[in-house]
């Protein structure tokens, strides 16, 4: 953040006011430095010719009619430049985690899903479905576990890059996308990343575009496998993120969040004599829960599938970067999720059709899909069907109602994985630490310096989960203890509450009444994910409310 080291050092911002202080300030007229420099940051641009008049920064100006200038006509002079020049449009971007390559060397953020294909540690052309569909590409359009992208060639001008094409719904016919960052060696063995795409980087009166036209693409006829952490991409007509609109919510707090409702002959539970509310039917019997009952919700509405909660968890938990090979056999470790969904136009009253046609159309985005995220991670059932299959009782319940893990028990025999309807739990297929295979932070003095103390290292043939950050509750308890007092609601967070930019992950304790969490869990949004399974979560999501105009 500083120019110099020393103590006369200055600060970029600093740096950047002094500059326009000398060189811009001169002829902004009667205004005083800091009002100029406001009033421009509030504009977001400066017009040097333009004759500068005196104007508060707290005035507002309603025009009567459509305010024309430069920046419309910037704007209309690119499509009409778009429109008239043949070939591709090439659009190069930064990924979240890449960023402009700086973090390139990072494993942690390599592993990171990007937040709308899902992919890791490459980079990728992106095209509609309806472009790979042309004759002279057909190339696969779906994501698998097995299947394998075609390779195309991009040349504009004289420089030429191959990279497999990924399918991408929504995306403008006529364009491509590529990520920046990308091409470097990575780790000791010199492996490289992806390709580079900055030489197709050019300036234009001295900035630089990432944006270019006339593009030609080929296919190569060569196929490369990516690694992709998600392979179903809609929700194939069923209510996994419930949803409603804006004037619905209003008119009604539960919209799109209906009570599910399962036929018994247990009469004094029956609405109607016939079906009785799923939260109302139990035949487990309850966990005692007499201090805490921790649990988070997460709001569907705020979350935009950054991914800061994976990397945040990743870090604190001691979680092993497995690389891409791994990942490619569905093999990751994180203990949390994001999935991303796209909406499809099949007709969900049809879900439980298994004919190949209309089962198949519904794994199809629409043309001009709506997307929607959910963070998922073990979810803490009260009624868990993982503790009731573990041979050796290396899974249980705690009195706080956290489901825990005692990783010296453990045999691997993964019977609560394959019992587990979230599909959450991590299995360490091979020890991931101080083993040159995967020799990316764990293997050394100095790499290991990132790793918890407060978090058990796993080994080979271990089950892992979300603990829902055991250990920053027990720190924040024996906190409360030494002060003689209970807990405070927001005191403790767990990793992925703490990072997330949009609060869309709340945690606490139900057993506070004032709590914020319990406050949510009696809201009309609040819904558990797969309720009728019947296993009673204590993690619940609030119904994702979408602002658009009815039809």
């Amino acid at each position: 953040k500083a120019i110099r080291s020393d103590k006369n050092s200055t600060t970029y911002r600093d740096y950047i006011k002094n500059v326009w202080n000398t060189t811009l300030f001169a002829g902004s007229g009667k205004l005083l430095f800091n009002d100029f420099w406001n009033l421009s940051l509030h504009d977001g641009v400066y017009d040097a010719a333009a004759t500068a008049s005196v104007i508060p920064v707290s005035a507002g100006t309603t025009a009567d009619q459509p305010v024309s200038g430069s920046l419309l006509d910037a704007a209309s002079s690119l499509l009409k430049t778009a429109s008239e020049t043949s070939g591709w449009e090439v659009i190069m971007y930064q990924k979240v985690g890449m960023g402009t390559g700086i973090y390139a060397a990072n494993p942690i953020l390599q592993e990171l899903p990007d937040p709308i294909t899902r992919v890791t540690w490459d980079n990728y052309i992106t095209m509609s479905p309806e472009d790979m569909d042309k004759a002279e590409f057909k190339f696969n359009k779906l994501m698998g576990q097995n299947q394998w992208a075609n390779i195309a060639k991009v040349s504009v001008n004289d420089k030429t890059i191959e990279l497999p094409v990924l399918a991408q719904p929504g995306q403008t016919p006529g364009t491509v996308g590529i990520a920046l960052g990308y091409g470097r060696k990575f780790g000791r063995k010199d492996d490289v990343i992806g390709v580079n795409v900055y030489p197709f980087i050019s300036t234009v009166n001295g900035c630089f575009t990432i944006w270019i036209t006339g593009a030609t693409l080929e296919s190569v006829g060569r196929k490369y496998q990516l690694a992709g952490t998600q392979t179903h991409h809609t929700m194939m007509g069923r209510d996994i993120i419930k949803e409603t609109s804006l004037l619905e919510f209003e008119a009604n707090p539960r919209s799109g969040n209906p009570a599910k409702m399962l036929h018994t002959n247990v009469h004094d539970l029956t609405v109607d004599g016939h079906e009785a509310p799923i939260g109302k039917i139990d035949y487990w019997k309850e966990f005692s829960t007499p201090n805490h009952r921790w649990g988070l919700s997460i709001d569907l509405n705020a979350c935009n599938g950054c991914g800061a909660c994976v990397v945040a968890c990743h870090i604190e938990n001691n979680v092993p970067v497995v690389g891409k090979d791994e990942i490619r056999r569905s093999r990751d470790m994180h203990w949390m999720r994001i999935d991303r969904y796209y909406t499809s136009d099949a007709d969900p009253s049809t879900r439980y059709d298994k004919t190949n046609d209309n089962y198949r159309s519904k794994e199809i985005p629409s043309k001009q899909p709506k997307i929607a995220f959910q963070p998922v991670m073990c979810q803490h059932c009260n009624h868990a069907p993982c503790e009731t299959v573990c041979p050796v009782v290396a899974t249980t319940h705690s009195s706080e109602g956290l489901n825990q893990m005692t990783y010296n028990r453990c045999v691997g025999t993964r019977y609560c994985a394959n019992n587990c309807p979230y599909k959450v739990r991590r299995f360490n297929w091979f020890q991931y630490n101080n083993n040159s295979k995967f020799d990316y932070y764990m293997n050394d003095d100095l790499g290991k310096m990132v790793l918890n103390p407060d978090v058990t290292v796993r080994d080979r043939g271990v089950m892992e989960k979300c603990s829902m950050c055991v250990q920053r509750i027990q720190a924040g308890k024996l906190e409360a203890k030494k002060e003689g007092r209970m807990v405070k609601d927001q005191e403790i967070q767990t990793a992925c509450s703490a990072a997330c930019p949009t609060n869309a992950i709340i945690f606490g304790d139900y057993n506070d009444t004032e709590s914020k969490i319990a406050t949510l869990e009696k809201n009309g949004r609040a819904y558990y994910l797969l309720e009728e399974v019947g296993i009673k979560p204590n993690v619940i999501y609030q119904t994702k409310v979408r602002n658009v105009d009815e039809l």
